[in-house]
């Protein structure tokens, strides 16, 4: 593997320069720590750039005046940590809608735009959103998959020189993220209480969310528990993915699935060092489902994505919608994964153009009209696009 190529991610810093060319404000999005000012400095390369680091007491202090100084710059502006000054936004907005904007916007945040106090102020239908998260098998290889899956995909956890270095860093994210990112956000929660939550949903990742379950283990009201997983899906920590109500005449699940969108942060919670201590543990497979999924929804980009359950026992991991046709997948922490019933339910009920069932390995085979088994490390986007 080159660490080099890693680091760079040319795929994401090609959609960046894509976008700048197109918009006047680009948000550049993700969790702390994912490589937001890396690829930032790699997009700016040689050009004329503007740089404010909102951490830095001098870079706040330069912009006491802020839509003065930012109207009277010219070639890219770079504004990092975003999210320590919403009351930017409404000065964005402003200078988005001048008749020749003489500087293209690229702003970082950890934090998404709900979350933040002026949102309603943002500059809405002048920006573009572009989503970066940790490392993906299409920047890592494939032989790499192991590694990714208990270690997470931050790059300081990833390229750690051993699993105790990587552990100890990913500890010191969640104490972070805890204890000063949070607060700076305006989220006024003792550490120790949302650390004991996201932990506890570290043990319910990929099951359906049920509120009411989680507040009596934790002692807390349903609607305490639902503002701690808004505050961690708003900062990227966790993905909440919704169902999908098919006209099917049966009774379907209506809450969504819940999964920590880092897998190495997941093992950190559980306090699980190694692969050996993942595999032993009962989350192994449901954290293999959701280290998959988050490969398909990211190198897919899927913008429609979706699960989907009966009561009467169908399922479906992911649903995604591709130039019009319905494609799944199923996840199997398996070896020989076979058809069931389940998903011949739901290539019925959902009229699917094909379903995929990953495996962490082996050979790419189909099993039965429309469904086709694929080792996680070959699916790719392109496998939309097949007939």
């Amino acid at each position: 593997m080159s660490t080099v190529r890693t680091v760079a991610r040319p795929r994401y810093a090609d959609q960046v320069r894509k976008a700048l060319a197109r918009s006047p404000v680009v948000a550049l999005l993700g969790p702390r720590q994912c490589g937001k000012t890396t690829l930032a400095r790699i997009v700016a390369g040689a050009t004329t750039t503007t740089w404010f680091d909102l951490e830095s007491p001098a870079d706040a202090h330069r912009l006491q005046n802020p839509e003065y100084v930012l109207g009277g710059l010219r070639g890219l502006v770079v504004i990092d940590e975003i999210q320590s000054r919403p009351d930017l936004f409404p000065i964005l907005r402003v200078l988005a809608d001048r008749p020749r904007v003489p500087a293209r916007f690229l702003i970082l945040g950890s934090a998404s735009p709900a979350l933040l106090k002026d949102a309603s102020e943002s500059p809405a239908g002048r920006v573009e959103l572009v989503d970066l998260h940790g490392f993906d098998l299409s920047e890592t290889g494939p032989g790499a998959m192991d590694r990714l899956w208990i270690r997470g995909g931050f790059p300081r956890s990833f390229l750690a020189a051993d699993e105790e270095d990587s552990l100890a860093w990913r500890e010191g994210l969640i104490r972070t993220y805890l204890q000063h990112d949070l607060p700076e956000l305006g989220v006024r929660i003792p550490s120790a209480a949302l650390r004991r939550f996201w932990t506890m949903l570290a043990h319910y990742h990929g099951r359906t969310w049920n509120a009411s379950e989680l507040a009596r283990s934790l002692g807390l009201s349903d609607k305490t528990v639902r503002a701690y997983l808004d505050i961690l899906t708003d900062t990227f920590m966790v993905r909440q993915l919704q169902p999908w109500h098919a006209n099917v005449g049966k009774r379907q699940v209506k809450a969504p699935r819940v999964f920590l969108r880092d897998s190495g942060l997941l093992h950190a919670l559980l306090r699980l060092p190694d692969r050996e201590a993942v595999l032993g543990h009962p989350v192994a497979g449901f954290s293999w489902e959701g280290f998959a999924i988050e490969h398909v929804i990211r190198v897919s980009g899927a913008a429609d994505a979706y699960c989907w359950g009966t009561y009467g026992g169908a399922e479906l991991d992911l649903l995604l919608l591709h130039k019009g046709r319905w494609v799944g997948v199923e996840c199997k922490f398996s070896d020989a994964p076979s058809v069931t019933r389940s998903m011949r339910t739901a290539m019925t009920d959902l009229g699917l153009h094909r379903l995929w069932i990953l495996a962490p390995a082996g050979a790419r085979h189909p099993l039965a009209p429309g469904i086709e088994v694929c080792p996680l490390k070959d699916w790719t986007a392109e496998r939309l696009n097949e007939r």
